[in-house]
């Protein structure tokens, strides 16, 4: 059963002098990103069938987005360029306080438009999975994911979301992030989020809080990850607990993802029936093998380094 991903595919470039402003900083490391890129990766390298639909420049970080999903074996004939803007570029640093010195120069992950979505061929998609930070803020993007989510609520294809906030791009707009994330939690069959993303979208100040309104408001099976903490597993009313595994974490980048590509991997082995038949139990099995997948990614550095390593062996 095929997936797939919709979202920004983009390149991060991380500044390696720690401690120093973008400005003060001159050495970078380019790394392509996007949370359903990474996703979408995540899927194909457990040996999953996954395109990603995003745009990228015609230039040369484009061309290399597009060779790298192609080098994990993602489908890229719903990766399009656009020749009228760049590759978009996310330029971070962090500091000795612990925050983040953060530019972002969007570009062509933004211009992926309504008419983009329907020449895509969604007979052969079972899964769609909605995991971009940036498809909240405004532009062409924004009313695409919208479009393709009515589609597969059409088409009763199955939803994911992860909503991936990121606080220095709604900063100054966060109650339209929250708003839109509920339209999507409302109409997605499973859906990942943090401990701290589940708070802020339910405005409560406690996960326990959070939690339960979580239960009482939606209807999809739903996982909170909690870092060494474990995993929250949301499902028929009620809660569970799935242990982390215990590693020494070289890099936390793209952890998520992994988590929830495991998870995507597995409910594509089963027919729409058989995952609405799907237990509690199945589902901390589910939930287990993706905890299996975000340690082995935290073992490396870089995410679509990390992704090298994964296989569906470690479910074993």
């Amino acid at each position: 059963m095929k997936i797939l991903c919709i979202g920004e595919a983009l390149i991060d470039m991380i500044c390696t002098d720690k401690g120093k402003t973008l400005s003060a900083g001159n050495n970078f490391l380019k790394k392509p990103g996007g949370a359903p890129t990474n996703v979408a990766a995540a899927v194909a390298a457990l040996g999953g069938n996954v395109a990603l639909a995003a745009k990228v420049g015609d230039d040369p970080f484009g061309k290399q987005l597009i060779e790298v999903m192609n080098g994990f074996g993602v489908d890229t004939n719903t990766m399009l360029t656009d020749k009228k803007h760049f590759t978009t570029f996310a330029f971070v640093s962090l500091m000795e306080d612990g925050e983040r010195d953060f530019v972002f120069n969007r570009g062509a992950d933004g211009q992926l438009t309504i008419e983009d979505i329907d020449s895509i061929d969604l007979r052969d998609i079972t899964i769609i999975h909605f995991g971009s930070a940036t498809a909240f803020l405004p532009g062409p993007l924004q009313a695409a994911y919208l479009h393709l989510l009515e589609k597969a609520i059409y088409h009763n294809i199955f939803i994911s979301f992860d909503p991936n906030y990121r606080h220095l791009l709604f900063k100054n707009n966060t109650q339209t992030f929250i708003e839109q994330s509920w339209h999507f939690l409302k109409h997605c069959q499973f859906f990942k989020v943090s401990d701290e993303e589940a708070m802020l979208i339910t405005g409560t100040n406690s996960l326990e809080a959070a939690t339960t309104k979580l239960l009482n408001e939606t209807k999809a099976v739903f996982a909170i990850t909690l870092g060494k903490e474990g995993t929250l597993l949301g499902i028929n009313g009620d809660q569970h607990i799935i242990e982390s595994i215990p590693i020494k974490p070289i890099d936390t980048t793209g952890a998520g993802d992994a988590f929830v590509g495991a998870v995507l991997y597995q409910l594509s082995h089963r027919s729409k029936t058989q995952i609405a038949d799907l237990n509690p139990t199945d589902w901390r099995r589910f939930v287990t093998n993706a905890n299996k997948a975000g340690a082995r990614t935290c073992e490396y550095l870089g995410a679509m380094e990390a992704f090298t390593h994964l296989n569906n062996q470690i479910f074993n």
